[in-house]
């Protein structure tokens, strides 16, 4: 399978201190690629972004996707891009922001899609984790980004990392479906053995796609998946 693309850093040497432990059971899944020279060297260039500059999400919520949605529960794959980067709404998990922070464009289009395909009310929050507690991880293909830089972080190695997190779900004997909307998620598709899992591809919630995923029903096209593979279908209300 072909790699992501690593912007070469040359000036940055390999993380030599603790490095993280991803919590929610993926410690044992992860921890032998974070353990390479080239996640040594992606900790490293992001340990000195946050020395000059400000970096989302802070450094305690970058694998909190990880921790709501443990390794051997999950059940839906949800894949953004790269976090929010404006103050205070980066958390973790992709198109989820911190409570008591205005849902984003991406997250309200989303909401309005979900009231029209499957009859449930927008949240009055963007907190998503009533939703990666039913076994939905909401992954970014970047987990890191500049303050107010969209996409500052990619290509330094998040998405090698983030395509060994496909990886071990694919190699899972059961049975998951990943909702890949938008190119830049379903590269991630290449990855994903479809005679096992279920993949779902559409267009993405941004307002520069939002003319195509509205009406595209992706939320119902994700339960009919889910039962499918036989699981529950989503509970989406968040209330």
């Amino acid at each position: 399978m072909q790699e992501s693309r690593i912007v070469p850093m040359p000036d940055v040497a390999p993380w030599t201190g603790p490095l993280p432990r991803v919590p929610g059971g993926w410690h044992d899944v992860l921890s032998p690629h974070m353990e390479t020279a080239w996640f040594r060297t992606l900790w490293a260039f992001v340990e000195r972004e946050r020395s000059v500059a400000q970096v989302f999400p802070p450094t305690e919520d970058v694998f909190s996707a990880f921790a709501h949605a443990p390794y051997d529960r999950v059940k839906l794959v949800i894949v953004g891009q790269d976090p929010y980067h404006d103050d205070a709404q980066a958390h973790g998990m992709c198109f989820s922001v911190k409570p008591g922070i205005a849902p984003p464009p991406s997250l309200k289009n989303m909401y309005r899609e979900l009231q029209s395909d499957v009859g449930v009310a927008a949240a009055r929050h963007g907190d998503l984790r009533g939703w990666a507690e039913q076994g939905a991880l909401l992954l970014n293909a970047v987990l890191t980004v500049r303050a107010h830089e969209p996409n500052s972080h990619k290509g330094r190695g998040w998405e090698r990392f983030t395509d060994r997190v496909i990886d071990a779900l694919n190699a899972c004997p059961r049975r998951i479906v990943f909702a890949l909307w938008g190119g830049y998620a379903q590269k991630k598709g290449k990855r994903i053995d479809r005679g096992r899992h279920v993949v779902v591809t559409g267009a993405h919630p941004s307002p520069l796609s939002a003319r195509q995923f509205f009406g595209s029903r992706p939320f119902s096209a994700i339960d009919d998946a889910l039962v499918r593979a036989g699981y529950e279908p989503m509970r989406w209300a968040l209330e």
